[in-house]
């Protein structure tokens, strides 16, 4: 097959098939012109696609080409974005001036033609449809070649002419341009920096690519998910004006759910979008920069459309919906007496600011909708389009906890009007849309903070001045069953995670969310931000949101001594920027004592014990750090010389009789504040980073994948892991029990770690993104 393989190769090199100029190309297979793929699914094409074609772009190439971060935009996660191919046009771009054009699929762009318009150029042949053209003309398929007749060194570490950097020169060659990659780029085949595909792998990419690459979408849903889909865009599209902002509201926190019915391992899944059409008719998309833009049309229809593409871990975030939350939600927006005698309108200034523009539903139906789904709602902050970028997430902590206010506690009508009175001061940074002037608006928005936090603290201070003082009771304990009551967020350097529970060791901080914050993180993070914003709108997103962190960790310090929340504030910010030291100097601070009766000299650590107590019937036990089994679980208290030489995340993979164990190393990069926005580095306490290992897999860029064959090599491993010293330590350890991306059977094993995430995330699985494997 090998030779077949190379054969293949020769004889399109002697044809003088690969690697031509375009008016070779024209010369030899005339102009460009883009091609109808689509084929049904039971269809011949069809089913050689999605059988044999399919799960190799899924495991080989949708790895690193998978979402906005994809290299040259090029998504192979669905036939939309095979056909769209590929542009130089950055998403993630943290100089830009202005605002660029979105591009994103099925939304600004319904056919091939308007994506070439938008300048994507294919990577599949649309010039003559012959065998010789199609795959002489594919880009995609000269890729493949490139790397058979270039193949990766036989180094474990790959040298200078291989950049992983995130930020790295993408050619994104056209055919006309690919003789120039070919000549100067030889390593750049692909899979880029990885073992090319198999013979067999090969080969059905080869005769798919060669019969004009026919593509087709997975099966239709299931006449009972179907069902469902018409119960909740029936109850989404009536006609009364209480359901209709009851919808916006729902539709602007849900958007980027994968929603699902069944409880299959697989479900198919669907999205809630905006319509021009209403359930019953084909959905006709409403394209807009955010959730809540201006839809122009008369009136907005929310759908639940098929997600056909390939569910990607970094950007699955999962909801089930039946007919139990069809009835708390009619109960939380519907049931109650209130009334909408208007709808409010799409200008900016308005609709960016939930307060003002929900200001009449229920201030306690808002939050319990959010809090019923917490984790989603923040996942949507992590796995949304913020979620790229050491600048975008440098704003939080490694690691830290998370818990509520109980809605009763502080979603009650004193609350209700203090909002309703400092709904302007509440005005977020997505209001100056997506051209933005950062300093002069963080000037604006930081005196409007310290307005709202001056009367929240005066309203704080009057309700509990009679005696009545913080405890832990004011934390939502998620009525008694609710596991979105405790959540830990990781922060990987660049990327994140939020999972239920609290996880690990005792955190550095700890965030308490009541409504109003809570709702300020999500439309500033998630429905407000445009990440084909300017840099002035990225950069005031980053800064506002410092005082987001700033007021849930003052939630948290309000339950500790009166006396040492300020020396305990203080330790978080240790050699902070002075505009952040003065920022909260003038405030009136919070000043009641707190209500609960301190035993130690350590209120902090004793609060933490407190916490987990109160919310021990709704912890989740999924990640629990003690359950790793010796001699794994020695690496929990690594000493830092040797945490700092792991990546942000490791894979463990053990191999046992019956199958495999999966656990998770947690790098957590220690700081002395987190405030500093250009100098991560000058702000790293090194001596003080700490690691956690889990059962299962958190996090979704896994940057070293370990292999450990039985218990010896376990024992090893455990062994020798926090006895290293210096980056030679390192490598050698990965010599010995590292899958690094040069291993000739990387794939073999990438395809073990899929079947055992799998297993343990079940509807939550999705595949992992390779971008951050590390070259070590």
């Amino acid at each position: 097959m090998k030779k077949n393989i190379i054969g293949t190769f020769v004889l399109i090199i002697l044809s003088g098939c690969a690697y031509l100029g375009n008016a070779h190309y024209n010369e030899l297979f005339g102009p460009e012109q883009t091609q109808d793929r689509m084929v049904a699914h039971n269809s011949g094409a069809g089913a050689e696609f999605l059988q044999q074609v399919k799960p190799v772009l899924d495991n080989r190439c949708v790895v690193c080409h998978g979402c906005y971060d994809a290299p040259c935009q090029l998504k192979l996660s669905s036939p939309e974005g095979i056909d769209r191919g590929l542009t130089k046009e950055l998403v993630y771009d943290g100089t830009r001036l202005l605002a660029s054009t979105p591009s994103r699929l099925l939304f600004d762009a319904t056919t091939t033609e308007q994506w070439r318009d938008k300048e994507f150029s294919p990577v599949l042949n649309e010039r003559a449809q012959t065998e010789e053209a199609n795959l002489a003309g594919s880009v995609l398929f000269n890729t493949l070649v490139l790397k058979q007749s270039s193949p990766l060194p036989e180094d474990e570490v790959l040298d200078e002419r291989f950049d992983f950097s995130l930020s790295r020169n993408q050619s994104c060659a056209t055919m006309g341009e690919f003789d120039q990659l070919a000549d100067e780029q030889p390593h750049a085949g692909m899979p880029y920096g990885l073992p090319g595909v198999t013979a067999a792998e090969f080969q059905h990419l080869q005769n798919w690519i060669k019969k004009g690459g026919k593509m087709a979408h997975i099966k239709p849903p299931s006449a009972a998910e179907l069902a469902q889909v018409k119960n909740w865009e029936t109850f989404l599209n009536q006609d009364g004006l209480k359901y209709q902002l009851s919808a916006r509201y729902i539709y602007e926190h849900w958007f980027l759910a994968h929603i699902y019915f069944s409880d299959a391992q697989s479900p198919n899944f669907f999205k809630l979008v905006r319509s021009s059409t209403p359930p019953g008719e084909d959905i006709k998309l409403i394209s807009s920069r955010r959730p809540y833009d201006n839809p122009n049309v008369e009136r907005v229809y929310y759908r639940l459309l098929h997600d056909r593409s390939t569910i990607l871990s970094k950007t699955h975030l999962p909801l089930k919906l039946n007919d139990e939350k069809l009835a708390r939600i009619y109960q939380q927006f519907i049931a109650p007496n209130y009334t909408v005698s208007s709808l409010p309108s799409y200008e900016p200034t308005l609709a960016s600011n939930p307060f003002k523009t929900f200001e009449a539903l229920p201030i306690d139906a808002k939050y319990q909708f959010m809090l019923d789904e917490a984790e989603l709602i923040i996942m949507g902050f992590i796995k949304g389009p913020v979620c790229r970028g050491q600048i975008a997430l440098n704003v939080i902590n490694d690691h830290f906890w998370v818990a509520f206010a109980d809605p009763k506690k502080v979603a009650t009508p004193a609350v209700g009007k203090m909002l309703v009175q400092h709904e302007d001061a509440l005005e977020l940074p997505a209001a100056e849309e997506s051209n933005a002037l950062p300093i002069s608006n963080w000037v604006k928005y930081s005196v409007r903070e310290k307005r709202y936090l001056k009367a929240k603290v005066e309203l704080a201070n009057n309700l509990f001045k009679n005696g009545e003082h913080l405890t832990t009771d004011l934390l939502w304990k998620g009525d008694g069953h609710n596991q979105n009551a405790a959540l830990t967020i990781f922060r990987h350097f660049d990327s994140a995670t939020v999972v239920k529970g609290f996880i690990g060791q005792q955190p550095k901080t700890m965030w308490v969310l009541d409504y109003a914050l809570f709702e300020r993180i999500h439309y500033l993070l998630v429905a407000g931000f445009d990440v084909y914003g300017n840099i002035g709108h990225q950069l005031i997103t980053r800064l506002y949101m410092d005082f987001l962190r700033l007021e849930g960790e003052h939630n948290f310090l309000a339950l500790l001594p009166e006396a040492q929340r300020e020396t305990i504030k203080q330790s978080w910010y240790r050699k902070s920027p002075p505009s952040l030291s003065t920022f909260f100097e003038n405030n009136r601070e919070f000043s009641q004592p707190s209500g609960i009766n301190y035993q130690t000299d350590e209120p902090q650590s004793e609060l933490y014990g407190l916490i987990k107590e109160a919310l021990e019937p709704v912890l989740s036990p999924r990640y629990d750090y003690k359950k790793v089994p010796a001699p794994l679980s020695a690496i929990n208290t690594m000493p830092a010389k040797a945490v700092n030489l792991l990546p942000q995340l490791s894979y463990v993979l053990v191999k046992e009789q019956d199958g495999h164990t999966g656990y998770t190393i947690i790098h957590h990069n220690a700081h002395y504040n987190i405030s500093s926005l250009l100098n991560e580095d000058g702000q790293r306490a090194y001596e003080e980073d700490t690691v956690t290992i889990v059962p299962g897999f958190i996090g979704d860029y896994p940057s070293a994948i370990w292999y450990l064959n039985n218990a010896q090599q376990v024992s090893a491993f455990a062994e020798q892991l926090p006895l290293m010293q210096v980056e030679a330590d390192y490598h050698a350890l990965k010599s010995k029990f590292a899958i690094r991306r040069t291993h000739p059977q990387f794939w073999q094993y990438s395809d073990i770690l899929h079947q055992v995430a799998r297993q343990y995330r079940g509807v939550e699985f999705g595949m992992f993104d390779y971008n951050r494997l590390e070259n070590r």
